[in-house]
């Protein structure tokens, strides 16, 4: 509210949520092989395709009239976080979120909440996005959001608290739910290296998005359904973890491609 009116955040957080369904949109209608030499296939629009039995040519996503599969929500989940990291690996239009290479989590939690809960208005994704935001400004002020500095830790598994408070914020959570849903996002991201083999953001990131949306999701239910916001580990106190981890990690497990998966896994 100091640099801008309400009517303009409100504008802005549209705008926000809008380009990051056209990433999914895009992820889940772009087919082929993702530049950079690793000759990584494509695989949202086949995931798409599978979940629906629909055609990649129709106006926007459809969802399945029937699911006969319980779990077919984490796909869903999979597919969006997929879908994103895609479009980033192939150099289109994503948000920040709260890095490139992070850009699947947040929108994959929020997708799957507002397409599976008829009740999501704009109201409910503009608290999700703010909270999530709050989150990631904790984390930018009193550690990093860089791989470079922290691993992948400080990038997916930011993401991945950022979505979990986001998550929980409109589950109805007290603050004290919303923070332990941010710490136990983190809590079990501590010491994620960030190795990408060849240097590009797609091996294991695309997937780690997706790992780290269903972590989001779980980690918001066990605060707000199971928990009452009590908690050993504070929020402060893992990011705070997170930052010595970070400190304390070997330089080529920090964005060099020198070790990790980057060394081991030559030619995919």
């Amino acid at each position: 509210m100091t640099f801008r009116s309400a009517e303009e955040i409100e504008h802005e957080l549209d705008q926000i949520w809008e380009a990051m369904n056209h990433s999914i949109e895009m992820g889940c209608r772009h087919e082929g092989i993702l530049p950079g030499g690793l000759n990584i296939q494509r695989r949202a629009p086949g995931i798409y395709k599978k979940l629906t039995g629909i055609s990649l040519d129709t106006e926007s996503l459809a969802l399945p009239k029937d699911r006969i599969d319980p779990l077919s929500h984490i796909d869903w989940v999979t597919l969006f976080a997929l879908a994103v990291n895609e479009e980033n690996a192939a150099g289109g239009r994503v948000v920040t979120a709260p890095t490139n290479g992070a850009a699947g989590v947040i929108p994959a939690v929020l997708a799957a909440f507002a397409r599976f809960d008829a009740s999501v208005d704009r109201q409910a994704i503009h608290t999700f996005l703010r909270t999530a935001s709050a989150i990631g400004m904790l984390y930018k002020r009193n550690a990093s959001l860089s791989a470079a500095e922290m691993g992948c830790q400080g990038e997916v598994g930011v993401a991945c608290s950022m979505a979990a408070a986001g998550l929980a914020a409109v589950m109805g959570g007290t603050p004290a739910q919303i923070e332990n849903a941010a710490e136990i996002g983190m809590e079990h991201n501590l010491g994620l290296t960030c190795d990408p083999v060849a240097g590009l953001v797609q091996v294991p990131c695309i997937e780690r998005n997706a790992m780290g949306a269903v972590k989001a999701i779980n980690a918001a239910r066990l605060a707000v359904l199971y928990g009452n916001g009590e908690h050993c580990v504070s929020l402060d106190k893992v990011i705070e973890t997170m930052r010595q981890t970070g400190v304390d990690m070997q330089s080529k497990y920090k964005e060099t491609s020198l070790g990790g998966l980057a060394v081991n896994v030559i030619n995919c």
